[in-house]
């Protein structure tokens, strides 16, 4: 009887904590319904691997090493990116590139929302983390989760868990962070701007040729980033060639959300106490955050830079400028809610959509300049 309870002198108040976080995870996941496809295996996946002695991550037992299920599928997937990556295809074949297509000015919105990724490796070399770390941080800022990923494995970082709960944990939070930015950056007036739509007709060549042509163009230019934005691209074309629905279909809903379940589950061997725990968690935590403001900021400030220049009957309603990050379509969603609450007749949402996807390939094509300019 005394062996079956011997476990439990082993419990650590490091691992009851990580219990409660992966507790909030689900909690998170459940009765808020926060990315609940990721969130919920995270944070049961965080309880697993704080179990004493757990059979889920490679122990030493009587001295022979026996190899855990979850870092099986962690060398498998996500040391080798073959889980971001794979998502991409998903994430690919969601997005619909028309609105962008239709104005394809509003990329510039999408470079301008990534500043808060350099402004944060700055900061996180200034406050003592290995440049590498400091990038892999950084990538925080583009609210991408998989590039997250793919980025802090490329660099091989110690930081994997604290780098994936905070970006994924942030775009769940997009409802919640982004509105006080966008008000405190604009005027009632600016927030009131109505911007009409017009949609240009956008042929099917168009729409095919595009994710082919910005594959060959940012591989040029990055071309570490060629894997990232080839199987965004990859999704896409897909989507869009018209003879291919049933895969298209497979890979939003099927593959998408099997990879995601994968993905939060495995991700959960760099949340162990003893590497989750840290002063330095709490310091990436917070960085990510400033990473996700300063995105935010510096869409709205370039969108009302703009304005200056501009045309009274050609202004900008400057909050699309906040959707430039990579939340898709939750930042798209939150810049037109903000515009109906300041006047119920000012839909936003097309242009917002526009802002929010080439804030997609941004991250993507930032996440590659990273690799190309720390790797």
């Amino acid at each position: 009887m005394a062996e079956l309870f011997s476990n439990f002198g082993n419990i650590t108040w490091q691992q009851v904590v990580m219990w409660v976080i992966g507790a909030t995870l689900i909690i998170l996941a459940i009765k808020k319904q926060m990315e609940p496809t990721l969130l919920l295996p995270m944070g049961f996946g965080a309880i697993l691997v704080n179990l004493p002695l757990s059979g889920a991550v490679t122990q030493v037992y009587e001295g022979a090493e026996e190899v855990g299920i979850i870092d099986v599928l962690f060398n498998s997937g996500i040391a080798n990116e073959l889980f971001p990556l794979l998502l991409f295809v998903g994430i690919g074949a969601m997005i619909d590139f028309g609105p962008l297509l239709s104005n394809p000015k509003l990329l510039i919105f999408g470079a301008a929302a990534q500043f808060g990724i350099f402004f944060t490796l700055s900061l996180a070399a200034l406050l003592g983390f290995d440049i590498t770390d400091a990038a892999s941080i950084a990538i925080i800022g583009a609210a991408d989760g998989p590039t997250s990923i793919f980025v802090a494995n490329y660099f091989d970082t110690d930081y994997m868990g604290a780098i994936t709960v905070a970006a994924y944990s942030y775009m769940a939070l997009v409802p919640i962070i982004q509105p006080p930015v966008i008000k405190l950056l604009t005027t009632k007036k600016e927030r009131r701007i109505r911007m009409p739509y017009k949609p240009g007709n956008v042929t099917k060549t168009t729409r095919i040729l595009f994710p082919i042509v910005i594959t060959m163009i940012t591989g040029l230019v990055s071309p570490r980033s060629v894997a990232l934005i080839g199987f965004l691209m990859f999704g896409n074309l897909i989507r869009e060639c018209g003879v291919l629905d049933n895969l298209s279909e497979s890979a939003q809903k099927v593959l998408a959300n099997l990879v995601t379940l994968l993905l939060g589950i495995t991700i959960a061997t760099k949340m162990q106490a003893d590497e989750f725990l840290t002063l330095d968690t709490l310091m990436i935590i917070a960085l990510g955050l400033v990473a996700f403001i300063i995105d935010t900021a510096g869409g709205v400030l370039f969108a009302k830079l703009l304005n200056l220049f501009l045309k009274k009957d050609k202004k900008i309603n400057p909050m699309i400028g906040a959707a430039g990050i990579s939340a898709f379509p939750m930042s798209a969603r939150v810049v037109h809610k903000l515009g109906l609450e300041e006047d119920n007749q000012n839909f936003l949402l097309m242009h917002s959509i526009g802002v929010n996807v080439s804030g997609q390939i941004a991250s993507v094509i930032a996440g590659g300049l990273i690799l190309n300019l720390v790797g």
